[in-house]
């Protein structure tokens, strides 16, 4: 399947849903890509080959769709999985990571021990809006002594400025986006 085959099959099985979750936005549903079988391997098969060309020893999964998209694309790509959640979620020790939203804070967690010195971590999340949360994972990641293969997403809003805000962060990694809109 050609880059852009791929794209056209995964674009065709984004379902928009407006003024979701409050008026004014028009949510990106991919849940019927998820449902689609040929079109979740293709979006699983061009991930892992990206995770594969950077030489990432290990992936990422942000919470919680990241989880969905990134544990399939580790099976595939023969990689461990391991999931960043929110602050809270995961036993034992942790390293954690505030960052600012639009309208407050948040925080993140991965397992302490999961992230060693030589893995090379390839960040797998479905959207790429604002950058905080990808940013404030880059930061987890390399606090834990990893270090960053690049970031890859489904889609990426454009619109919403995250690439800006994310490329000081990934110093010189990729970021790789599947769509961009």
């Amino acid at each position: 399947m050609t880059v852009s085959s791929t794209q056209e099959l995964l674009l065709s099985r984004i379902r928009d849903v407006p003024d979701y979750p409050k008026p004014g936005v028009v949510f990106k549903d991919i849940t019927p890509l998820l449902a689609d079988p040929q079109a979740f391997q293709a979006l699983t098969g061009a991930l892992a080959e990206l995770c594969v060309r950077s030489g990432a020893t290990k992936i990422v999964g942000l919470e919680a769709r990241g989880f969905i998209l990134a544990a399939p694309v580790a099976v595939t790509a023969q990689l461990g999985f391991i999931p960043v959640r929110k602050a809270g979620k995961l036993p034992g020790a942790t390293l954690s990571q505030a960052y600012d939203l639009e309208y407050g804070s948040a925080e993140i967690e991965v397992h302490a021990e999961d992230l060693l010195p030589g893995d090379r971590v390839m960040v797998i999340d479905d959207v790429l809006a604002t950058g905080g949360t990808a940013e404030a994972s880059l930061e987890l990641i390399r606090r834990a002594g990893a270090e960053v293969a690049g970031v890859a997403v489904l889609m990426e809003l454009g619109f919403l400025g995250g690439r800006a805000r994310l490329e000081p962060a990934l110093g010189g990694a990729p970021l790789e986006a599947l769509i961009t809109l």
